[in-house]
Parts: structure tokens; sequence; C-alpha cells
């Protein structure tokens, strides 16, 4: 017997809310912006440069725990590993260290010393501050090429209002993730440009979701108030939006607690962004539509072509 969680035929007044929800929006997103400005990020090592070596051990894989204890105490700033293949091969990722190239070569001397001359080393690389500026630019230019791309294509699917009002939502949930990374001093590195990317695909998907309702609607209801046309859409949809939202969740869930720590730091930011991604489906992209006329007849025009 299948089970309803979410009852057919709501009738919530998201409409109605919508005002409050805007006042949230502007919040989260001024603290976001204003925390991102004044406090900044924590970048990772992708962004700020240091060592990356890639080493794999002869015999007994890697104790990561003693290994990290005993590096920590040779070199400064953030030690990150990564496993990968198998348990004797790993990644080992070291934040630049104080000082010039000199100092870069002292600490990969040490690190080797520490390893011992047993291990192999398979890559050894410097990156630096430009390489990690550079890296952090075509991040940023991704993140922007793509709100324009989707832009577009709502734009050519639909009206040109509903593409600005998606990437408006986008964009309320790309500044929510920033705070959090800001808020949080959680480290930002380059899985942070991904996770950003895959919650504006998800979010953006639950939105062409509910102008897709909101269009079938119009051509339904034609004498019907825009206002109840977009509620009525929303209601319809909500059941689908809040289960998969809820499916994807509990799976990055499980996900962050057993995971690992590596996944841990990819999946939590992920979960945020699909969280306020839902907000934002349903409280920002729809209801922001009701300030532009858009027409019945125009929504035809477009069917017929």
């Amino acid at each position: 017997m299948a089970i309803n969680f979410i009852p057919h035929g709501t009738k919530i007044d998201f409409m109605g809310m919508r005002k409050w929800a805007f006042s949230l929006t502007i919040l989260m997103v001024a603290i976001s912006i204003a925390t991102f400005l004044f406090k900044g990020l924590n970048y990772g090592i992708d962004f700020k440069g240091g060592l990356v070596m890639e080493v794999r051990s002869p015999g007994a894989p890697f104790d990561l725990g003693q290994l990290r204890s005993e590096l920590h105490g040779i070199v400064s700033g953030e030690i990150a590993f990564q496993e990968f293949g198998s348990a004797q091969d790993i990644l080992i990722r070291i934040e630049r260290q104080p000082g010039g190239d000199e100092a870069q070569i002292q600490a990969l001397d040490k690190v080797k010393a520490a390893l011992g001359s047993a291990v192999e080393y398979r890559k050894v690389e410097t990156v630096g501050p430009k390489v990690s500026q550079d890296l952090l630019h075509n991040g940023l230019l991704a993140i922007f090429w793509s709100l324009l791309a989707i832009m577009v294509y709502i734009w050519f699917r639909f009206e040109w209002q509903y593409g600005l009002c998606g990437v408006i939502s986008l964009l309320h949930d790309c500044f929510s993730i920033l705070g959090f990374y800001a808020i949080f001093n959680y480290e930002f590195n380059e899985t942070s440009i991904i996770a950003i990317l895959t919650t504006a695909t998800y979010s953006i998907n639950d939105t062409v979701v509910v102008y897709d309702r909101i269009r079938e609607n119009l051509r339904k209801y034609k004498k019907m108030p825009f206002k109840d046309i977009i509620n009525l859409s929303l209601n319809d949809t909500l059941s689908r939006t809040i289960l998969t939202s809820s499916t994807v969740l509990m799976s990055l869930l499980a996900l962050y607690f057993f995971g690992g720590p590596v996944i841990a730091s990819f999946s939590l930011p992920i979960f945020i962004g699909i969280t306020v991604g839902t907000f934002s489906s349903i409280f920002i992209s729809a209801p922001l539509l009701l300030y532009f006329k858009i027409r019945p007849q125009a929504q035809d025009a477009i069917e017929k072509a």
C-alpha cells in the first residue's frame, strides 16, 4: 500500500508568506555578503598554494593519524591527506610555507625525511600563489557563465521574466553557500566550486518543474488571478519537491556521517545548498513572477512556436 507523506490537494498559501520569505532571503544574503567582505573565506591549499605529493607505501598502509601528528610538528599550516586507489596510496597536500621558494624546498626535505626513504614518490609538485589565483579566477568564471547559460536557457524555454527570476533565485543559493563557508570558517577549496555548481544545477531543476506547472495552469485557467495560479502550481508540485529533496538530503547525510572526512567536507556544503535551493524554489523563484506581467497569451504563442 502506497504511503502519502505529503497529502494530495494541499492548499498552502505560499504567496501569503512571500513577504516574510523575501525578508528572510534579503537578511540571509546581506549577512552572507557582509561576512564574505569583512571576514573573507578560509581558502584551502587549492587556492593558497603549497606542496602536493602523491606517495605509495611499499608495505603496510599508511597510518594517517600518526602521519598527521608527525608532519604537523615539522611544517606549519594545514595538511590534508586523501587516499586513492588503495590504502597504500595517499595524496598529501601541505599549505604553502611562510617564506619564499627556499622555505618550500626545506619543508619538502623535512617531509621526505619524516616519511622515510622506502616510500615511493609518484608525484611532487609545488603549487604557487599565481596558479592558485588562476584556479580561483577560473572557478568564479565557471559559476558566472553557468548562471548566464541557465538564464538564457530559461529565457528561450519560457520568457525573459522566468529567466531573470530563476537567476535571482540561484544567486540567493550561491550567496547562501558562500555565507556558510565564511560564517563557519569552513575551508573553501576546489570542491567548493563543484558544490556550488551542483547546488545550482539541482535548484534550477526544481525551479523549472514549478515553472512548467505555472505555464500549464496559465493555459488551463485563463481567468484565474496570477497570484492564485502560482499558489496552485506550488501546491501541485509540493509533493514532488519535498520528496525529491528529502531523498537527496538523506543520501547526503549518510555520506556525511559514514563517508569519511574527505566526503564529509564535500557533502555538507551540498546539503546546505540543496536545503536553501528547495527554499528558493518554493518561496523565491515562483513568487517573484508576481511582480512581472506574465501573459497567458504569450505562453500560448511560445507553445505554438
